[in-house]
């Protein structure tokens, strides 16, 4: 079987059949793109025993507004509202500034961007992308805005921030709400401020695949404090009071033993950025010769937490598709991904509404078939990144046999 190299392609391949066409997988014990980090097991387990010792294990406890504090402190926001995950914070934030209608935002998202607001009656009127940055284009947002429009919704997509400026600038000028879903950026800086300080809200995820997480959980920050109080009240069935309700709220509060998952996992956060910082530059040392593979880059002002590793695969210069390639590299035990394909325009119960109109989103289209998500975090070493470079040599010299393996 041909081994042959790919023109202007590192030749470091070894002469071995990839596990696709029979041969052993590199990684048997598997490599995954989000795998928990968890940082000191004996901090965790003394702020476990603590929770124990005091037999309060929810409620707005000690350790939730501890973490409070310190992922205010973290974003330079005064006011931060723990919450049970990031999709009931979503959902809190919109329901906190009163949103109705519609609201404009990405279809490359994570699902739970959109159903957070069709949970509340909200219409998603999904925007085309930037191909460059991932990100909604500022520049599709106008024709969309309508009389039922009450707000914009950017995402920071792989942590690289949104448009902020010209989002600002939109909202202010039609007089819309501005929030983000920010589950990728925590401890993400653009242009000297930190994600969190932006528009009217900004939504963290700490869910466990997150490099800093809480078991499960999320996070609205705001410089708004009445806003802040109104969710705190919302997010306890609405009561401010033993015996009194004054507005409609529901359950979405943080247990104490997430609160210790998310400040063990904080008092961290420089190794596991370190660690994703490592993993990076590898990738893009072994990606910068591949021809139709892009690794994903970040703006200048811009100071990431590295957390994804994205690369594109161009159909028309690589020698197989992004889905080929992901096919192969988990046979291997790399389990890349295929993030966030289709998109949600092209998922229910979106596609067959007219708010999908996938034909308005050519580049959301393009984008999302050529997006790979690759293995990175704790889990992962430059070494192990190094045998994916390897492998992937390995497989794309051998495409053709590939191909044809996967055609039957």
């Amino acid at each position: 079987m041909s081994t042959a190299p790919i023109p202007g392609q590192n030749t470091t391949a070894p002469p071995v059949s990839p596990a696709i066409l029979g041969g052993e997988p590199a990684f048997p014990g598997k490599l995954h793109v989000g795998r928990p980090n968890l940082g000191n097991r004996d901090r965790l387990q003394a702020r476990i025993d603590a929770i124990l010792d005091s037999n309060w294990l929810t409620n707005d406890g000690p350790m939730v507004r501890e973490l409070e504090q310190a992922i205010a402190a973290k974003t330079g926001v005064k006011n931060c509202v723990a919450t049970c995950n990031g999709t009931m914070a979503l959902m809190l934030a919109a329901h906190a500034l009163e949103l109705s209608g519609e609201v404009i935002l990405p279809s490359f998202t994570f699902i739970a961007t959109a159903h957070a607001l069709r949970w509340l009656g909200i219409t998603p009127v999904f925007c085309d992308i930037d191909p460059e940055t991932h990100n909604i284009d500022p520049d599709r947002i106008e024709a969309l805005i309508t009389d039922r429009t009450s707000a914009i919704m950017g995402v920071h997509l792989w942590g690289r921030p949104s448009p902020t400026a010209s989002l600002d600038a939109i909202a202010k000028r039609h007089g819309l709400k501005l929030l983000y879903d920010a589950a990728h950026a925590f401890g993400v800086s653009h242009q000297g401020r930190m994600i969190g300080s932006f528009g009217d809200a900004e939504v963290f995820s700490f869910h466990a695949t997150k490099y800093i997480h809480s078991f499960e959980g999320g996070a609205v920050v705001t410089t708004n404090e009445a806003l802040a109080e109104k969710m705190r009240l919302m997010r306890n069935f609405g009561f401010s009071g033993v015996d009194k309700v004054t507005l409609l709220g529901i359950n979405a509060k943080m247990p104490e033993v997430c609160a210790a998952m998310g400040l063990t996992s904080l008092e961290s956060i420089g190794a596991f950025i370190g660690a994703n910082r490592r993993n990076d530059e590898a990738y893009r040392e072994e990606l910068r010769d591949f021809k139709g593979i892009a690794y994903f880059d970040y703006p200048e002002g811009c100071h990431p937490n590295f957390q994804y590793a994205i690369c594109e695969v161009d159909p028309s210069l690589c020698p197989l598709t992004r889905d080929e390639l992901v096919t192969a590299l988990q046979a291997e035990g790399v389990l890349a991904r295929r993030y966030f394909y289709p998109g949600c325009h092209r998922m229910e119960p979106y596609a067959s509404r007219a708010t999908g109109n996938p034909e308005a989103l050519p580049q959301t289209d393009r984008v999302g078939a050529m997006v790979m998500a690759l293995p990175t975090g704790c889990a992962v070493t430059p070494s192990d990144v190094a045998k994916i470079g390897t492998l992937l040599r390995t497989i794309l010299a051998q495409a053709p046999a590939i191909r044809e393996r996967l055609a039957r």
